[in-house]
């Protein structure tokens, strides 16, 4: 089953998608808008907005809000990225007007307090810099500032401690009301879900809402590429390559994830083969791709020794070009039947089924079904791969990133110069 859409006359999106047989449900609230739409001076309020909402909410303290979530024995999350912020709620199915009612009120009538803003600048200063102290986190913000250069694209979620140093109560509730415009609102449902009682609490508590023109359009995102470093005195270079990619409505978005698939997504991938099984010149390597609204980055991270770095980085663009040249029947097969287990699987939790419908709608005005899906990807040809190995290099950009040893700070270009040659 597909997700049934319906539309408030505000604008807010409202999708339910009931699943038989099932004791629980999922509530996402999804904002169309994160750190991609905010200006250079506000980089970070998007994330520092998702933590206050939390700090008190039409007349609920924190300690209040989350007692009345997990007094219920539901658990309540939310995720800031590049283009969606996310407010989620699973719980048993008799806990459906409770959910909305709380997730409802976090995004329409939180209570932005002077002295909570002044204590939570502090807890995300300790997220900043617990995430620099962290290799594996920072050699990615090293390479995504390189890869979206001087773009919104290329600024980290978190912000840095200055920007959002400056938000104070009236500006971060003004760009709440501008953020979760009701046209950019999707809430889905999923589960042990009544469609007629999820539109019903939708419009009680969603329909009053009102328009807001909302932040300035982002600028499409161009990837510039470039080579980061940073020495520590840690034992592994962490490595990470990216390539230009896709963006999400492209119409090779299933050939690159099979491409990915391929090259390094599993014991049985390229990657994890010749660098791993073969070399012996990693004990971890992975390949993914990212897709945003209107362009996208195909990466591979690994961590290695530092006298090693600059072998792999060779090894790793060898295999992109090669995997470009050519698969084999039974590399695509086994990519295929990974991509769709994933799906499939996915299928059967009520929170992926929200997150994915609501990112679905922004994206295409309408959920897809996973048979829909299914179909494409198993229509992906080697032809198509090999289509997105020359799209991926045309450019003949990339963008690399290495933390750790001194020894190892080279392999960014070493890269370069073996894709590129």
């Amino acid at each position: 089953m597909t997700a049934r859409l319906h539309r408030l006359s505000n604008g807010v999106t409202v999708l339910c998608d009931p699943m038989p047989g099932l004791e629980t449900l999922a509530i996402s609230v999804v904002v169309r808008g994160g750190a991609r739409w905010e200006p250079k001076n506000r980089s970070g309020w998007s994330h520092l907005l998702e933590h206050m909402v939390f700090k008190g909410a039409a007349g609920r303290s924190a300690q209040e809000i989350i007692e009345t979530v997990e007094s219920a024995g539901a658990q309540i999350n939310a995720v800031t990225g590049y283009e969606r912020t996310s407010f989620q709620i699973r719980a048993l199915k008799d806990r459906l007007e409770l959910g909305l009612q709380v997730l409802a009120d976090l995004v329409l009538r939180p209570t932005v307090d002077g002295d909570d803003l002044t204590r939570e600048k502090d807890v995300v200063a300790q997220e900043i810099a617990e995430a620099y102290d962290t290799p594996d986190d920072q050699v990615f913000e090293m390479a995504q500032a390189k890869a979206f250069d001087g773009q919104q694209l290329g600024r980290p979620i978190l912000g840095t401690v200055k920007s959002i140093g400056t938000a104070e109560p009236a500006t971060l509730d003004a760009w709440r009301r501008a953020l979760y415009a009701p046209e950019r609102l999707c809430v889905a449902c999923a589960g042990a879900v009544d469609e007629d009682a999820v539109l019903a609490l939708a419009e009680r508590l969603f329909a009053g809402m009102a328009p807001d023109a909302g932040p300035a359009a982002p600028e499409p995102g161009r990837f510039i590429g470039g080579h980061a470093t940073l020495a520590r005195r840690i034992e592994q270079a962490n490595l990470v390559w990216q390539l230009p990619g896709l963006g999400a409505g492209d119409p090779d978005r299933y050939a690159s994830r099979l491409f990915v698939e391929i090259l390094g997504g599993g014991m049985a991938s390229r990657l994890f083969q010749e660098a791993r099984e073969k070399r012996g010149l990693a004990y971890a390597i992975d390949a993914w791709a990212t897709a945003y609204e209107d362009t996208g980055v195909i990466g591979v991270f690994a961590g290695a020794s530092a006298d090693k770095a600059e072998a792999l980085s060779a090894l790793v663009a060898d295999e992109i070009r090669k995997l470009g040249e050519g698969v084999t029947d039974a590399e695509l097969a086994r990519a295929k039947a990974q991509l769709e287990t994933g799906l499939f699987m996915a299928e059967e939790s009520p929170l992926a089924r929200a997150e994915r419908a609501a990112s679905q709608t922004f994206m295409f005005g309408a959920p897809l079904s996973a048979e829909a899906i299914r179909t494409a990807v198993e229509a992906v040809t080697p032809a198509d791969l090999a289509r997105i190995g020359k799209r991926m290099l045309a450019p003949k950009a990339c963008a690399t990133a290495v933390l750790g040893p001194r020894a190892g700070l080279k392999a960014g270009e070493a890269f370069g110069r073996a894709l590129f040659a």
